[in-house]
């Protein structure tokens, strides 16, 4: 077994509430490309044009985003072996929850309980109406744009239509906020996986256990912003690193 590893498992051995926080590392591997990375999102469009002020305003930006949604196959992704990890790590009952940057409804199609899992930016997979507030499934949009809907309003008000994914711009929402500032105050550890760490306010939450004296473990490609911070850090794939350590944890 890899010296890291190893000690990260000794590192994590004792504790009894770990907090999972991911990011768009984790996904990588189920065909979902992260955001800031050599071939992220960002390097492809530009993220000024998806304000929530841009998208509410202009049907362009709003017809640019359902195309985007619908062609990126991030609705059909599969969870791999990762999110598998995590799944299993919380059936040891040694998880306080798992506190997640993404959209795509992976940790939950693993096996995590809908209740231990807070999405801080929102799911793809749901949409919403920005004026009566009517939710429903993303697939049912992009069956109509499929029918020739550029712009798809909502069916009972004819308001805009739009995912609960946070856009640039959009408060995080309250509650899902709340929750994870709790799981924070109960957590005895951080695990961090697939995250640069570096968007705010998102990675106050692993701040916050580190603050409170309690160890940090990264997984993750590349550097993150905390590494200065972590007890060690595994430089890897999230899918190669997670189920060996889930399974010595067990």
């Amino acid at each position: 077994m890899d010296q890291t590893l190893r000690r990260a498992i000794e590192t994590l051995a004792d504790r009894r509430s770990i907090l999972v926080f991911t990011g768009a590392g984790i996904s990588t591997e189920s065909g979902i490309p992260d955001f800031r990375g050599p071939d992220g999102v960002w390097t492809r469009v530009d993220p000024a044009e998806f304000t929530i002020e841009r998208y509410l305003a202009n049907p362009e930006t709003r017809k640019r985003s359902w195309e985007m949604r619908a062609g990126s196959g991030s609705l059909k992704a599969k969870p791999n072996a990762a999110h598998k990890a995590v799944a299993a790590l919380w059936k040891t009952g040694r998880m306080v929850g798992c506190v997640t940057q993404n959209i795509d409804g992976l940790h939950q199609k693993a096996g995590l309980p809908a209740e231990a899992v807070v999405e801080l930016h929102g799911n793809a997979h749901e949409t919403t109406c920005m004026s009566c507030g009517d939710r429903m499934p993303t697939t049912e949009v992009i069956t109509r744009l499929d029918h020739g809907e550029n712009d798809p309003h909502c069916l009972l008000c004819s308001g805009i239509l739009k995912t609960t994914v946070v856009m640039f711009g959009e408060a995080l929402p309250p509650v899902a906020t709340d929750r994870a500032f709790w799981m924070a105050t109960e957590a005895d550890a951080v695990l961090a996986v697939g995250s640069t760490l570096s968007v705010f306010p998102a990675a106050s939450i692993p701040l916050e256990v580190v603050r409170a004296g309690h160890p940090l473990v990264i997984v993750n490609q590349g550097a993150t912003e905390f590494d200065d911070l972590a007890a060690l850090r595994i430089d890897g794939a999230a899918g190669s690193i997670l189920p060996k350590l889930a399974k010595a944890l067990r």
